[in-house]
């Protein structure tokens, strides 16, 4: 064979090889499994972190009575629909009725492609967007089981159809926690509290925003748009993230008069600390009486925030909307001083939520925690660090079948002692296992080779210090309480 065809016959086979190489390639990365956008996974240390934060905020709700429940993660759409506004329901996750979903949808009903019309066919359920809707069903659902006034709260999470970025998910955990049944405005102040209380011991340094919804009805009859209440707080909502020129354009497309608009902008500015502010809206709302009962609330509420030892900064603040539908008196936004992004816990009274299922004339009040958005912060601000999320307190070292009765003495021994411990699976390296207790960052490892069994003695080594206390297998007790437990 000619040389040069050769050359050429093997310059073609590399070519071709390299490029079904690189199809393959493409293939398999093709098939590299992943999870939808606003979703994620969450690592073992990011775990431990999610828990130290779920716990702190569970024990300081149990500390103020509250109980919890649990509620499923899919709720009928009837539940769900028209509680949260227009914008709130285009956010919800719908679900595909089970087996053949389209047998009720003609074809002119497919061709006309409209999503709510054609939503209503095909789906009867939807995912849970917040914790305080089902909250509601199921207090009407169970009332007959429920001791009023009924304190409870629920740690689960909730998904929206929204668009990810950052601190914004599509699925995230809210703790909740609401009392219903009770129109005393001393619950607002005992949330208020529980939010002092829980950033206390996180430490995060935050800010706690109120208002009321009756003095935002107020402000509507005094711009002359009392119709125009839900457009208005939906879009003085944004004030913080959009800015007044992008609000009053907004309230413009929504029919707002330039009247009514011009009327608006002095009170969204007012100044002064709450006595100032609230003195000035009783004169500018002195012809509503829906507006005048909500100055009411504010004064009484800030009148138990003054006299008590609530640590964090708490303003009134009017242009705090929160654009839900269902709230009828206080709102309350929480922000973090030391980290710029949206609310890392708000929530409201609503008076009517319970209504809309059939049972009138109950009253709640409650707050959510944005558990991702706090860890966010709490990792943003390099707090974790300050925090011992170590799983495993001790790890015995395994030296081989005869020496493991002996370890599993100890193992059983720790663990009656309230030791978080782990004997290593295998008889491997004593370097392999002490490599492993390194990365894990256990800060103990127990020792129980030949010589230990023959002496009925074990060796702790500090893996921070290096040493090593050499003891009776029956003292372990008395090390444990006075070693270890001090320094864990």
């Amino acid at each position: 064979m000619d040389f040069r065809l050769y050359r050429l016959l093997t310059f073609d086979l590399y070519v071709y090889f390299c490029l079904f190489t690189f199809v393959f390639y493409l293939d398999i990365m093709s098939l590299k499994p992943s999870i939808p956008k606003g979703t994620r996974d969450f690592s073992t240390d990011e775990m431990l972190r999610r828990e130290y934060i779920f716990d702190t905020i569970k024990n300081v709700f149990r500390l103020y009575g509250y109980q919890p429940i649990e509620t499923p993660a899919m709720e009928n759409l009837s539940t769900l629909l028209g509680k949260y506004g227009e914008e709130g329901d285009k956010l919800l996750f719908r679900i595909l009725n089970s087996g053949d979903f389209l047998s009720s949808v003609s074809d002119d009903e497919l061709g006309n492609r409209e999503p709510a019309k054609l939503s209503s066919k095909i789906c009867e359920k939807g995912l849970r967007y917040d914790l305080t809707v089902p909250f509601a069903r199921y207090v009407v659902q169970h009332r007959d089981e429920i001791i009023f006034p009924f304190k409870r709260y629920q740690i689960q999470p909730v998904w929206r159809a929204d668009r990810p970025q950052k601190g914004r998910y599509r699925e995230f955990f809210q703790c909740d926690v609401d009392v219903i049944g009770s129109d005393s405005l001393l619950n607002e102040y005992e949330l208020v509290k529980i939010v002092d209380d829980i950033f206390k011991r996180l430490n995060i340094a935050t800010v706690i925003k109120i208002n009321n919804r009756k003095v935002l009805s107020g402000i509507a009859a005094f711009i002359g748009e009392p119709d125009k209440i839900t457009d208005i707080t939906v879009a003085i909502d944004k004030l913080d993230k959009i800015g007044i020129e992008a609000v009053n354009a907004e309230l413009i497309a929504k029919g707002l008069s330039q009247k009514a608009i011009s009327k608006l902008q002095p009170v969204l500015q007012l100044t002064g600390n709450t006595e100032i502010k609230l003195t000035r809206l009783e004169q500018l709302l002195a012809q509503s009486e829906t507006g005048l009962k909500g100055i009411s609330e504010l004064k009484t509420l800030f009148g138990y925030i003054e006299n008590s030892s609530i640590s964090c900064e708490v303003e009134l603040d009017l242009t705090l909307a929160r654009g839900l539908n269902y709230y009828t008196g206080a709102i309350i936004e929480v922000k973090s001083k030391d980290v710029s992004f949206g609310s890392i816990c708000g929530g409201g009274r609503y008076d009517n939520l319970t209504g809309v299922f059939g049972m009138d004339g109950v009253s709640g009040v409650g707050i959510s925690f944005g558990a991702d958005r706090i860890y966010d912060v709490l990792n943003q601000l390099n707090l974790f660090s300050e925090i011992k999320v170590s799983s495993t307190e001790v790890l015995i070292v395994n030296f081989g079948e005869k020496e493991t009765q002996y370890a599993l003495k100890s193992l059983d021994l720790l663990r009656s002692l309230g030791v978080r411990v782990e004997l290593y699976p295998d008889a491997v390296k004593l370097k392999k296992q002490m490599s492993y207790a390194d990365a894990k960052k256990i800060p103990y490892i127990l020792i129980a080779g030949e010589d230990e069994i023959m002496k009925n003695n074990i060796i702790f080594k500090n893996m921070s210090s290096g040493e090593q206390s050499s003891m009776l297998l029956a003292d372990l007790d008395s090390f444990v309480n006075n070693v270890i437990k001090k320094i864990l």
